[in-house]
């Protein structure tokens, strides 16, 4: 980082101190509802898990903000930035009091969550006034601001008891709202101030260009459980001590400040070491001893009945209040010394970009102050042990002191081959053996003697990668169809919204994820991608053990399922780039074919699975069917889940170890983003919005409306077969597309598509007539053949044009052009792909709009037929007629 020579001592401890008032103050506004929330589930009935939420969603907010708040610092100072914030938040604060209900209450606490973003607004402005070896020790003391979780855990009870709680948000709020007033007009610019207006020229994804480092998202994971955990804990503990030990919200609140303050104030400590003895035996300490702290504290008083020689023996184990107390406080100790570890390295990997870095890691972390205590609140309804709310902090810091051994260790062999030893956590760099320097499908010679291997070793390990990404994408399809029947009270229209919103969220994230292969390579995004995939398994496998899980959280649920659509996007445009042009439609095909059947593999497993006991006790009890031939049967519908973690795993790991990273499909996303000028591009978006968007919104819709529309049918037998003959179907599509021209083979889809829907409309059930299922359902199995080939053939469309287009472009340079026509290719098959998902979204919500306004469902297809007569007329028009613009 830029030295700020001309900050006087007495400057920088003057910044200093007021950014740490500033940021405990923050913090102590962030935590209010560890006290306050205990009065609120009181007055407004909550369960433990509607607590747990409201607790968590001002993480949320907090978490999510620091990402753009770091940014903002980076551009605009945190002098300026810091202000606005505490005043903003203020506002919000206050208005939480004019709550008269459970979702008003959730409202105003996503806004009282942005006084989290403090964090990184303070230590994007703390920094910039010290030198490199001394923001180690200037972090950790604006880091012990974390007191101000103490400070609300010691002082908010009794201003709770004394005025209500109302008036004690509304105290918070008016000393936060002064320090907003008083902070700009006491502090200084910071000496970096000048370099910022450089900043300002760059885009948002320029800022975010050091993401792609695998090391920042290792630092994410660790400072997941070092901050992320310390912020569950103090939101959670006031609670637990008053259910676990009886003591009263005084008491508790006292007790609860002895974890608070020493995980506050020893990050002073902790940046000092790290300063002085590496952060490498700092984060070392940290984890082991978390992990002992953890274990302990997870163990349930347990009885023990030993059969002896002449009589029974019996004794039990359980932890008093007083060890839990200590070991709270160790724990507390060595997390305050892993926060200060973490963070001592950003400024010095990341000088120029520490609000944007230090923004990722802060979210990350906050999400664990999210995740977590909403998680510990559905393990207790769950599970009913309150223990298990450490058991999982212990399963975390598992994890991730056996992931930071594995990169020191992997690191320490190139430390020892220079004869050297750093101090700092080094980063796990991409093995050489994973990465191909050389790569030219289009030369036969390297294709028959390395490519050709290589490119399909790497294509079938994709293959189930995105098949388990479609898998849990729909999910949903089935569990909406069995929840009403074992208890879940929602209406059909919020069904039709749990089964639409993972298509909304894979949509959005396919934004995203269609850049994601060229900044970090094919085989760590795939693998890392895949991963994602357990966190809505395993969380959605204990929400829906409980009837009474609030229907808010299912939604979140229903979100985080788009993990899997995103993977898509940047499947695709991975394999894209290892086959040679005129094999790409087939190669495509497959992937996208084999891997679409993870909707029939969804569909077909999951009702089979949730009907037996096939995980053991392991998973939790069954849910009973309450109406129906099947009354009294149980349900674990919590399978349809499970089943999918150990093949996540699996598949991660084959993708980490057994796929390759291109180089030269390295590219920034300025390079990328001239897709977005291109016509074809979004030409191309209409018509897959008509191929793909249809296949997964009739999949992710027609169990739902097939039982609504057929009551006497189960629905969940023949669900799967739509899907699969429409996967199937489209490798055969690009195929065709590769020998016929895929603008043909598009054209003469969309007209059997137009067919298929007045051939659903003929078998529906209507006044006169009770509709024939077997009509309906074999017209819908046309629809999915006719989308199958079609998406082959509009993705075998995508890089015909664009290498006709560069070639035209770059006359004379071949060479140039097909690595441009990869990279934009590539791209664009990414960015369809995330446009067209939004059809996964828009049908099923068209049916459930369709019932509410008409009382059935002929005007949503009537809106089919009219939008793939346009898909028709685009795709003549542009490129199968004579004469066209883009023949392909």
């Amino acid at each position: 980082m830029d030295t700020p020579t001309i900050a006087t001592r007495g400057e920088q401890n003057r910044a200093l101190g007021l950014s740490t008032l500033a940021f405990t103050l923050c913090f102590a506004v962030w935590t209010i509802f560890s006290i306050i929330g205990i009065r609120l589930k009181q007055e407004f009935g909550l369960s433990d898990t509607q607590l747990g939420l409201l607790m968590a969603t001002p993480i949320l907010t907090g978490s999510i903000s620091r990402l753009f708040l770091g940014i903002w610092t980076d551009r605009f100072g945190g002098r300026l930035v810091f202000s606005v914030l505490m005043l903003v938040t203020a506002a919000c604060v206050y208005a939480l009091t004019l709550a008269n209900s459970y979702n008003m209450l959730l409202a105003g606490a996503l806004g009282v969550g942005l006084a989290g973003g403090a964090f990184i607004v303070g230590v994007t402005y703390t920094s910039a006034w010290f030198e490199p070896g001394k923001q180690g020790t200037a972090l950790g003391i604006f880091g012990a601001g974390n007191v101000g979780a103490a400070v609300t855990n010691f002082g908010a009870p009794f201003l709770l008891v004394a005025f209500g709680w109302e008036q004690t948000a509304q105290i918070y709020a008016t000393i936060l709202a002064i320090m907003g007033i008083l902070f700009p007009l006491i502090a200084k610019e910071d000496p970096l101030a000048s370099q910022r207006a450089a900043r300002r020229s760059q885009s948002f994804f320029q800022q975010l260009s050091p993401l792609a480092d695998l090391r920042v998202w290792r630092f994410s994971l660790y400072y997941f459980f070092v901050f992320g955990a310390f912020v569950a804990l103090a939101l959670w503990l006031p609670h637990y001590l008053i259910e676990v030990y009886g003591l009263d919200i005084k008491t508790a609140g006292i007790v609860a400040a002895l974890y608070t303050i020493p995980a506050s104030l020893f990050r002073i400590l902790g940046g000092w070491m790290s300063d002085r003895y590496g952060a490498r035996r700092v984060m070392y300490w940290t984890f082991i001893a978390s992990t002992v702290c953890t274990f302990l504290l997870s163990y349930p008083p347990t009885e023990y009945r030993i059969q002896g020689i002449d009589s029974t023996i019996s004794f039990s184990l359980e932890l008093n209040l007083i060890g839990f107390i200590l070991l709270t406080f160790v724990l507390g100790f060595f997390m305050s010394l892993g926060k200060a570890a973490v963070f001592k390295h950003i400024p010095a990997y990341y000088p120029n970009s520490v609000g944007a870095v230090g923004g990722v890691v802060g979210m990350i972390g906050g999400l664990g102050g999210f995740l977590l205590p909403l998680t510990f609140g559905m393990l207790n309804d769950v599970i009913g042990i309150w223990q298990s709310s450490f058991m999982l902090l212990f399963v975390i810091v598992g994890c991730a002191l056996a992931w930071m051994h594995y990169a020191i260790r992997s690191a320490e062999r190139v430390e020892w081959s220079a004869q050297e030893e750093k101090t700092d956590l080094p980063e796990l760099s991409t093995p050489s053996a994973f990465v191909l320097e050389e790569w030219k499908p289009e030369d036969k010679t390297f294709w028959e003697t390395k490519g050709k291997k290589i490119a399909t070793r790497n294509l079938w390990i994709s293959i189930p990668n995105l098949f388990l990404a479609f898998a849990v994408w729909t999910i949903w399809s089935i569990l909406v169809v069995k929840m009403p029947s074992l208890g879940f009270t929602y209406s059909s229209n919020q069904l039709f919204w749990l089964a639409a919103l993972p298509a909304l969220s894979g949509a959005t994230l396919r934004i995203f994820y269609s850049f994601m292969v060229p900044i970090f390579g094919g085989r760590r995004w795939t693998a890392i991608s895949t991963a994602s995939l357990l966190v809505p398994c395993l969380w959605i496998g204990v929400a829906v053990q409980d009837t009474d899980t609030p229907y808010l959280i299912m939604l979140i649920l229903a979100l985080l399922c788009g993990f899997g659509g995103g993977n898509f996007a940047s499947s695709m445009a991975n394999i894209s780039f290892f086959f040679p042009q005129a094999q790409k439609g087939g190669a495509m095909g497959l992937n996208a074919g084999l891997g679409n059947l993870g909707v029939s593999g969804m569909q077909l497993l999951a009702p089979l699975i949730i009907a037996t006991n096939a995980f053991g006790p392991m998973v939790g009890d069954p849910l009973i069917i309450q109406d129906g031939t099947r009354a009294g049967e149980p349900l674990w519908l919590q399978n349809a889940a499970f089943l999918w973690v150990p093949l996540i795993v699996i598949a991660a790991v084959a993708a980490w170890f057994g796929m390759n990273d291109i180089a030269d499909a390295k590219a920034s996303f300025r390079e990328q983003a001239v897709i977005f000028r291109r016509r074809d591009n979004w030409l191309m978006c209409w018509l897959y919005l008509g191929m793909f968007g249809s296949f997964i919104g009739f999949a992710a819709g027609f169990p739902l409306l097939s039982g609504m529309q057929f009551p006497n049918v189960d629905p969940v037998k023949y669900a799967f077969l739509g899907p699969l003959v429409g996967a199937l179907a489209r490798p055969v599509g690009g195929m065709l597309a590769d020998k016929l021209g895929g603008a043909k083979v598009t054209l003469w889809t969309f007209a059997v598509m137009i067919a298929g829907v007045f051939g659903v409309m003929s078998f529906l059930p209507g006044k006169v007539s009770d509709g024939n299922f077997w009509g309906f359902f074999g017209c819908f199995l046309l629809l999915f053949v006719a989308t199958g080939i079609g998406n082959g053939s509009t993705f075998r469309m995508v890089p015909v044009i664009f290498r006709n287009l560069l070639m035209s472009e770059l006359p004379g340079r071949p060479e140039d052009a097909g690595k441009a026509a990869n990279r934009e290719s590539a791209a664009v098959l990414g960015f369809i792909s995330a446009f067209a998902a939004y059809g996964g979204f828009f049908i099923p919500k068209a049916y459930g709009t369709s019932i509410d306004l008409t009382g059935g469902v002929f005007a949503a297809l009537l809106a089919f037929v009219a939008f793939y007569a346009s898909c028709l007329v685009v795709t003549w028009w542009y490129y199968a007629r004579k004469n066209a613009p883009s023949p392909c």
